[in-house]
């Protein structure tokens, strides 16, 4: 029974959506489907994404990071005595 609701919900969900599209200017088209396509795009984590970004960060530059950065975060940042 709940499937059937929900298949009706969808039913009307899709009508009312495209009764709606049919109102739009071609611009405002245009807009709707790049939102649905972001929607649907394959998005990556956010750990894929930093990947990405540190993958072209030469080593000899991690190298220099200090090694106490999490311990003495506040010297860093702010220039507070270290721990």
């Amino acid at each position: 029974m709940c499937a059937i609701i929900i298949d009706v919900m969808q039913a009307d969900t899709d009508q009312f959506i495209a009764d709606k599209l049919r109102t739009l200017s071609s611009e405002q088209k245009k807009r709707v489907l790049d939102f649905v396509s972001s929607l649907t795009s394959d998005r990556k984590d956010i750990w894929a994404k930093l990947d990405e970004r540190l993958s072209g960060v030469p080593d000899e530059e991690f190298a220099e990071l200090p090694t106490d950065a999490s311990e003495n975060l506040n010297h860093y940042l702010y220039g507070s005595p270290k721990k």
